[in-house]
């Protein structure tokens, strides 16, 4: 089992075993790092250094394996593909202490990436908490960002609506929720994520944690739910503290953790955005609705609205061709 380090400000931390990320399904980047607030922030750096700049966000429960195929895609069509695991996720190292996480010291990192990469000219593509943590950098240095990829997102302002299900979602994760009692004691976040990509139904995600009878998968649906297993191998419920802090930081039920004041200052500052914006929209997704998706592109002359009528909220990974080649095709109409 990975070991528990800390930081010369001791902070604990586990680092995840390098052989749980062997021979992932079309997940072969090579691994780099970089050192924020003392910590091991791993990032994907694929394709020419010349080349447009894509700035790919991930969210919760994933990992920068959720953009494997836009990355593909775009690496091919001569794009440079930048994509970051926060920390606590992915090949990051992963805070043990709850209360360390906040979307303040999620942005921070990314801050520190883009600066430490000097990224310039970029296309930012942001997804779940991807959108604040992502939107934030244009936000706040929008010379670095030539236009903007927005998918299954928000950002917290007075008059946003939160949905039934994101309160849910929240609720699941309380201490005393569906989530926060059984990840991972009973439901690893690799089987979890099986239930939102359409290769289990919710009969089976019940069936894991009440009887430990795991649905028969695909091959190929094997090698996925590998895939967002790999970062958690052999960690506890200390070692999933950046996964349960994420949803127990929407701005509803902690506007501090969750930055709810200067998420607002981010939305209000981007609604002035002049550049090329994007929204491509998962339609079949109860957390952030088409409805929203739309009424948000509405502020903005210049934006186009793509809808994925099948797409889940997870749409990177079921549609991330088709995501990668709407964006080339509107580069082309946008340049």
């Amino acid at each position: 089992m990975p070991q528990i380090h800390a930081t010369q400000a001791g902070v604990p931390f586990i680092r995840s075993s390098d052989g749980a990320f062997e021979a992932l399904a079309d997940y072969t980047f090579a691994p780099n790092y970089l050192s924020f607030e003392g910590l091991r922030l791993h990032y994907v750096d694929e394709g020419p250094r010349d080349g447009p700049v894509a700035l790919l966000m991930h969210g919760m429960p994933t990992w920068s394996y959720l953009n494997r195929k836009i990355i593909h895609r775009l690496v091919a069509a001569g794009w440079r593909c930048v994509a970051a695991d926060h920390i606590g996720f992915g090949r990051s190292d992963k805070v043990t202490d709850d209360a360390w996480y906040s979307i303040s010291r999620h942005v921070a990192a990314h801050q520190l990436l883009i600066e430490a990469l000097d990224l310039r000219g970029v296309t930012l593509f942001c997804q779940d908490w991807g959108g604040p943590i992502g939107l934030a950098q244009a936000a706040e240095h929008p010379e670095r960002f030539s236009r903007l990829v927005v998918m299954n997102t928000w950002l917290h302002h007075a008059t946003y609506a939160y949905t039934d299900a994101l309160r849910q979602w929240n609720a699941q994760w309380q201490t005393d929720g569906l989530f926060g009692i059984n990840i991972p004691a009973k439901l690893s976040l690799g089987w979890f994520m099986m239930l939102p990509l359409g290769c289990m139904k919710p009969a089976d995600l019940f069936g894991i944690i009440t009887t430990g009878t795991y649905p028969t998968l695909t091959a190929e649906q094997e090698a996925i739910r590998r895939g967002y297993d790999a970062p958690f191998v052999g960690l506890d419920r200390a070692g999933h503290a950046g996964p349960r802090r994420f949803p127990l930081s929407l701005p509803f039920d902690n506007p501090v953790g969750g930055a709810a004041e200067v998420q607002a200052q981010w939305f209000a500052t981007l609604l002035d955005w002049p550049k090329p914006i994007h929204f491509i929209w998962g339609g079949n997704d109860a957390v952030f609705t088409e409805d929203w998706g739309r009424a948000w592109a509405a502020n903005y002359s210049q934006a186009s609205f793509h809808l994925l009528p099948d797409a889940g909220h997870f749409l990177q990974d079921t549609h991330g061709e088709a995501i990668a080649e709407i964006v080339l095709e509107q580069m082309k109409a946008q340049p």
